[in-house]
């Protein structure tokens, strides 16, 4: 269980007396975790924890502080910065992270990180060769 997970627990036993409503919630965030590479929509998720779209967006932002959209594309682009500096080629970091297009992908990532999964990857190796050399 990771500390998150731990922490989303306390807070579910200190502010929710619903324990069943919280475990719906968690469940369809670890269907989400578990799907990163799937082209996941809000109707689906939701079916997930069997709530409406618009209840279920409402729970999750009050348990998770965001919405199910934004903690997704934040965990994609997270997974996709970790391939990125394993060299992984952008086109299948793209496609393993769940984006249907490498353009979408591209422009969503230079919207999050300030630069182009690109220009990521060479950072990361021109800081990779800048550790090496002090070696």
């Amino acid at each position: 269980m990771t500390f998150y997970h731990q922490q989303v627990l306390k807070i579910r036993d200190e502010l929710y007396a619903n324990e069943d409503l919280c475990n719906q919630i968690i469940r369809a965030k670890l269907f989400m975790d578990s799907q990163l590479e799937r082209s996941l929509n809000l109707d689906a998720i939701a079916q997930e924890a069997s709530f409406s779209k618009f209840h279920f967006i409402r729970l999750f932002k009050n348990m998770y502080g965001q919405t199910p959209y934004q903690y997704l594309t934040t965990v994609r682009i997270d997974k996709a910065k970790q391939l990125l500096r394993a060299d992984k080629p952008v086109q299948d970091v793209c496609f393993a992270v769940g984006f249907e297009s490498t353009s979408s992908f591209t422009g969503l990532f230079k919207k999050m990180t300030g630069s182009t999964p690109t220009a990521f990857i060479e950072k990361a190796v021109s800081n990779r060769n800048r550790i090496d050399r002090t070696k």
